[in-house]
């Protein structure tokens, strides 16, 4: 990953959500989940396995400014939902949930869903784990898209890491 040529992207480059909406090759993701109002899709750049951003549709930029409490709600309910489905196949240590990006850069509301791997030293943990400057993995069109096949049958079979509701009997089932 080129970082400048990110940042150079963010700033000036058009809105990377509403790009990728648009179906602009160059703002391509693995798309994970989409309903009437919000989309889900794999980061492009992951710091950690089977990154997945959450966005609405419209072009939102201020999560309290300009959204009212129902639809920060259903934006809340989505975020839960496909967190859910990243532990249940990734069996995360734990799971971070951030909204990042200003008026700078990806100003778009988008909400970060990282699930850290167990075993991480605490040290690259936090938000060294999230800091594309630390790295970033570059998992090849096939393997994002087996990544995203198990995120959407755990998020249509209701999945949560606990396997209680989701009428599967183990995760070697989202496979």
């Amino acid at each position: 990953m080129d970082l400048d040529a990110y940042t150079a992207r963010a700033r000036s480059g058009p809105c990377f959500v509403c790009a990728y909406l648009a179906g602009d090759p160059d703002y391509r993701h693995e798309a994970i989940y989409e309903d009437e109002a919000h989309v889900a899709f794999l980061d492009r750049w992951p710091t950690v396995p089977g990154k997945v951003l959450v966005a609405p549709k419209a072009h939102i930029e201020h999560v309290i400014r300009d959204l009212d409490e129902t639809a920060f709600s259903r934006l809340m309910g989505v975020v839960h939902k496909v967190a859910a489905a990243v532990e249940a196949v990734f069996k995360p240590e734990r799971t971070y949930l951030l909204s990042l990006g200003s008026q700078q850069g990806n100003a778009h509301l988008h909400w970060n869903i990282a699930g850290l791997p167990p075993g991480v030293p605490y040290e690259h943990q936090q938000f060294h784990a999230l800091m594309t400057e630390n790295g970033v993995l570059s998992p090849t069109p096939e393997q994002n898209a087996d990544m995203a096949k198990r995120l959407r049958k755990a998020i249509v079979s209701g999945c949560h890491p606990d396997q209680t509701s989701c009428g599967l009997t183990t995760c070697e089932d989202l496979t």
